[in-house]
């Protein structure tokens, strides 16, 4: 099979951000004809972007420069539903993501994670997992770090571990993954996505060119999952926190591997040093992806022990007179929140709000009700959440995160813990969910100053 090559042609590139910046760049690489087109009025990279050929076009989107087009990039999260594409596909110009572009020009194998919940921790995880294991490895996708941004160091050896999310996986046509990871699945994204039906469909494209020389990784406990892997043809290895048969499980005191009813230890659980649950889950997944892949067992168990989270994942900020703050901003939707939720037994304060985008905050109700816990609703969800759990927990307001942090330190018991869990997306208050977890985590460093500040006078 011929090369993909956009050489001479007139290509697209629709969303001015991270991935279609990188995307951009890549294709001036590969001599294309580049349009990098934005609803803003502004950006920062445009002087560049021009240095290197490319056409920057801001303030909207031209028709003529869609149906003008050879080839249509979308980066993630840029709603296709729009009159622009519309048009383009009438005039028969092909749309992919920036995912899929990338993917043409791989010359590694893929390993491809996602979920609803815990693709980065376990995507990050994988990649530190088969490093100590010697293979050579690239990490990014949906985690921050462009696929178009690897395509250059790619060579046939190279792994590359890609956190994949809806958005990227519905613009795909091509894309094969060596190793496909399905962690879990609850309603999210519906602000973006029309229905739920169309969210699976988008995450089960993360199984649609594999052949059953691959592997399916799936998490057998979670329903949703299952059914969305049922006509998987992959390899499929199951994991689960408590799995029935042959797969990736914790029994007794470690992480194993089980095959025809005789495990082997892989992970010592007393090495996970982060809380949760969900955490533990992700360490199996990583744990069950990196062994499909030729990960060695001991370094696989070296890379658990080094792991000490990622940033706005369960990440402890600070200790305030027995008081423990958790940064779980990562928590954007229901089914995250919950497991965080879920993470702290009793004295729990959850901040939480911001935009809604799908899902029921009573399904948070039992949870919530068990632990005794309160919460501190903020941003635009507020409202809902008070009326949604006002009546079966206590829910107060706050303005602002730095009343929200005072508020909840507030209300915190002895040895209570604090969690930004927030189950909203940022976008009300903040630039994205890090810039959330940045001010949370700053606010609560203040709090802290302030009260030493006040113990010495």
């Amino acid at each position: 099979m011929s090369e993909f090559s956009v050489s001479g042609q007139r290509v697209v590139v629709v969303g001015a951000a991270c991935s279609g910046i990188a995307a951009a760049e890549l294709l001036a690489r590969r001599g294309a004809l580049v349009t990098i087109t934005d609803v803003k009025p502004a950006i920062d990279q445009a002087p560049a972007l021009r240095a290197h050929g490319i056409a920057v076009e801001l303030g909207g989107h031209e028709v003529a420069t869609f149906t003008g087009a050879d080839l249509i990039v979308a980066s993630p999260g840029v709603t296709l539903a729009q009159p622009v594409f519309e048009a383009a596909r009438a005039a028969g110009v092909p749309i992919v993501g920036e995912l899929e572009l990338a993917s043409r020009w791989l010359k590694g194998r893929v390993i491809a994670i996602t979920g609803t919940k815990g693709k980065s921790t376990t995507t990050t995880l994988t990649g530190q997992m088969l490093e100590r294991s010697g293979f050579p490895v690239l990490v990014g996708g949906n985690i921050g770090v462009p696929l178009s941004t690897q395509v250059d160091q790619s060579t046939p050896d190279t792994l590359h571990v890609v956190e994949t999310s809806s958005f990227q996986l519905e613009t795909t046509d091509t894309f094969h993954p060596w190793i496909a990871a399905l962690l879990n699945f609850s309603p999210d994204h519906l602000d973006q996505h029309p229905t739920v039906e169309a969210y699976a469909a988008a995450k089960q494209c993360i199984f649609a060119r594999q052949t059953h020389d691959d592997v399916a990784v799936i998490n057998a406990e979670d329903p949703p999952a299952r059914a969305l892997a049922r006509g998987v043809v992959a390899r499929r290895v199951p994991y689960g926190l408590a799995l029935e048969g042959d797969g990736f499980t914790v029994e007794g005191a470690a992480i194993v591997e089980r095959r025809g009813g005789r495990s082997e230890a892989i992970v010592p659980v007393s090495s996970v040093r982060v809380p949760g649950r969900h955490i533990l889950s992700d360490i199996v997944a990583a744990t069950a992806i990196a062994r499909s892949a030729g990960g060695h067992a001991a370094a696989i168990a070296e890379a658990v022990a080094a792991f000490g989270g990622l940033p706005h994942a369960m990440e402890l900020v600070a200790t305030l007179d027995g008081v423990r703050f958790v940064n779980d901003s990562k928590a954007t939707n229901i089914e995250s929140a919950r497991r965080s939720i879920e993470s702290v037994d009793h004295g729990l304060v959850v901040v939480m709000g911001g935009r809604f985008k799908g899902g029921d905050f009573r399904d948070l109700i039992a949870p919530l009700a068990a632990r005794q816990a309160v919460v501190v609703a903020i941003g635009e969800a507020a409202p809902r959440i008070v009326e949604l759990l006002g009546g079966a927990v206590r829910v107060e307001t706050a303005g602002s995160m730095a009343d929200a942090v005072r508020l909840a330190y507030a209300l915190a018991p002895p040895e209570g813990t604090v969690v930004l869990a927030p189950a909203c997306s940022s976008f009300d208050m903040f630039r994205d969910y890090a810039e959330r977890g940045a001010v949370f985590t700053e606010e609560v460093r203040r709090l802290v100053e302030q009260r030493r500040a006040t113990r010495e006078q």
